[in-house]
């Protein structure tokens, strides 16, 4: 716990789900071999000029309305002029003076209230390419040069690392469920850099700041920013100060290091790029970007939820994207949703996982799934019996009622025949009856596995226990 004050912005860099790059046709891949995906506009030849790609301002007007940010009408691109060794024309197409989003929110729940996360603004701008360090070194892939980004940048309102990683969760799923990026923070799809400041009173100004660049992954983003709260508290408390710095997330340490000291600021001289146009933005330009947005989290949590889904289920149906859609096909369907939640996030997913597989990629079919579903609500299968099934279920085409009498399931459904059997092994086994009556939970797991085995495991084990508690009240 320190006695200062944190006070917390992040900027996060998106790489936009488009097929080509931003001012060329090259291909917007991941993976392919180095230089593959390239061209002579990527590498910044002489004499080439830049073509925008029109897909870029439909993601990024889409991704301003998700975030709840304004939408500049007139906006234009400027270069951004700086030397690097990734950054081949010496200058960065960016939005400094006109991003095409600002004065936006994203809501978080922070110990049970809600609490908006303010976007200063949302611009766009070309990725630069990729250095790889080997040895005395460094070997340069174009495949990302030009790739389209959105720049998300926070004010600075938040107080910890818990609020920052909530945030970035709640950013990564905004984004991905509107199709505008895949989020692959371990591809660098979306990358974040924190800036931390700390301070003694609230009517104090802010500190100095130091940044943190290109943190891996969500969980260190919390991390190093409290890492770095904890180092600015030592050196306050020792009565020392620090420069404006940029500092790194070490995986191995756990902790920030030291990349550069900011002596002075830095100029990037932004002048207004000459070969690219203004952009105006319309109302029709907005509406047909906004037509393809697919129905958000928030939304298919509330439908979930409305459907008697637990809220543990709905959370994990929305993490899981290929789930959560598949699931939505159902919702004007006369079902159980509880139970269709428990069987796609039970034995189905336990075979996508071991199999390695999507939904789609099953025989799974909507109408097969309702009539698995219908079985296992009216007792046709039990849960052991959807283990023993579950691999035609996925992989035949065959419908639910001929696996079943294929695999020789008959089930116990009657419940007067339950009722019997249960009676005769409460009056075959008085001592555990006792057991039970004196509260030992242990007693009852007994007499459940006596039931079972007198039905051969035919018993409902839901129906066959909520029978048993009621015979031995």
């Amino acid at each position: 716990m320190t006695n200062y004050i944190p006070t917390i912005g992040v900027e996060v860099h998106v790489e936009l789900k488009t097929k080509t790059k931003i001012f060329s046709n090259s291909t917007n891949g991941y993976g392919e071999m180095a230089n593959s995906l390239t061209n002579v506009i990527d590498l910044g030849y002489p004499g080439t000029l830049p073509t925008l790609n029109e897909e870029v301002i439909n993601l990024a007007i889409r991704a301003a309305t998700i975030l709840n940010c304004k939408i500049r009408r007139t906006m234009h691109f400027d270069r951004k002029n700086y030397f690097y060794p990734d950054n081949p024309k010496n200058y960065q197409i960016t939005q400094a003076r006109t991003p095409i989003g600002y004065d936006g929110y994203v809501e978080i729940e922070v110990d049970g209230k809600k609490k908006k996360i303010e976007i200063e603004e949302m611009h766009i701008e070309e990725d630069t390419c990729k250095s790889a360090h080997r040895g005395t070194k460094t070997l340069l892939d174009f495949n990302r040069a030009g790739v389209p980004l959105i720049e998300i940048v926070t004010k600075p309102c938040m107080s910890n690392g818990e609020e920052a990683k909530l945030y970035l969760e709640k950013l990564k799923e905004l984004l991905f469920y509107a199709n505008i990026s895949d989020c692959k923070m371990e591809e660098g799809s979306m990358r974040a850099d924190a800036n931390v400041s700390i301070r003694k009173n609230i009517e104090e100004p802010f500190g100095t700041k130091a940044e943190i660049k290109n943190i891996g992954s969500i969980s260190n983003v919390k991390l190093s920013i409290e890492k770095e709260i904890e180092r600015q508290s030592k050196l306050y408390d020792n009565g020392e100060t620090f420069k404006p710095q940029t500092r790194r997330f070490d995986d191995k340490l756990q902790d920030t290091v030291l990349m550069r000291v900011k002596e002075t600021g830095n100029d990037y001289r932004y002048f207004p790029e000459p070969d690219i146009p203004f952009v105006i933005i319309t109302d029709e330009m907005i509406e047909s970007a906004n037509k393809e947005t697919p129905m958000m989290p928030e939304e298919r949590r509330e439908k979930y939820l409305a459907r008697e889904v637990s809220e543990i289920n709905a959370n994990k149906l929305i993490q899981n994207r290929p789930l959560s859609d598949y699931f939505n096909n159902l919702l004007d369907e006369k079902i159980d949703f509880k139970i269709a939640s428990n069987l796609l996030l039970g034995d189905i997913s336990a075979y996508l996982n071991k199999n390695e597989k999507e939904i789609t990629n099953t025989t799974l079919t909507k109408e097969r799934f309702i009539e698995l579903v219908n079985d296992y609500s009216n007792n046709t299968i039990t849960s052991k019996n959807l283990k023993d099934i579950i691999d035609d279920v996925l992989e035949s085409n065959k419908t639910i009622k001929e696996i079943i009498k294929e695999k020789g399931i008959e089930n116990i459904t009657d419940d007067t025949e339950i009722r019997n059997i249960i009676k005769e092994v409460i009056s075959s086994n008085e001592e555990s009856v006792t057991d039970y009556k004196n509260g030992h939970d242990r007693a009852i797991k007994f007499l459940m596995g006596q039931v079972m085995k007198m039905t051969k495991g035919k018993a409902n084990p839901k129906m066959a226990m909520d029978i048993l508690i009621e015979e031995l009240q």
